[in-house]
């Protein structure tokens, strides 16, 4: 499975590609981040990093998408520009039918180092680690989006399964329902 992990922001939107399964080795193929400039305009900063997205599906077709999880902060502006560029990345993977999973810091943090309070530095040290990486991969942002890749590689199987189990025994209680009259 080939999995395009973004977080988001405006100014950087760090965009990382990882192949890999539950007890398989994991491969990152690609790690970047997506720039656009504090000066420029909104609508155009949102169209640089739609574009930028879209070119990533295009480059490495990837089988999902994980976005990291918009969270409260003090900052107002900050959170708009995170969740408007978590949107676009939403958009671009719902746009060609792929499946999205929304991960938490929290979430990823703890599914690469064990500990959801883990630093920016000790998530960056563990991705290199699991990846077999002579270092992380830079920048930071990047490095972060390869993390919500791995995530998702880890955690979304386990998710999906249990996602599906839970619409089988919504769709087997209608059938009883139904067959009952009720």
């Amino acid at each position: 499975m080939r999995v395009l992990g973004v977080d988001p922001g405006l100014t950087r939107c760090g965009i990382g590609v990882v192949d890999g399964a539950i007890g398989r080795t994991l491969t990152m193929v690609a790690a970047d981040a997506i720039r656009t400039s504090a000066d420029a305009e909104l609508p155009v900063r949102l169209l640089g990093i739609e574009r930028g997205i879209e070119q990533w599906l295009d480059d490495y077709r990837p089988d999902a998408v994980a976005v990291e999880r918009v969270f409260a902060q003090h900052n107002v502006s900050t959170v708009m520009g995170t969740a408007q560029a978590s949107a676009l990345a939403i958009v671009c993977a719902a746009r060609r039918g792929l499946p999205v999973a929304l991960h938490t810091p929290s979430e990823v943090k703890a599914a690469i180092t064990g500990s959801g309070r883990a630093d920016k530095a000790q998530v960056a040290m563990m991705v290199a680690r699991i990846l077999k990486l002579a270092e992380p991969p830079k920048p930071a942002d990047a490095a972060d989006a390869v993390a919500l890749a791995v995530c998702h590689l880890w955690r979304g199987g386990a998710q999906a399964r249990v996602a599906q189990a839970q619409q089988e025994f919504a769709r087997k209680v209608e059938l009883a329902r139904q067959a009952r009259g009720i």
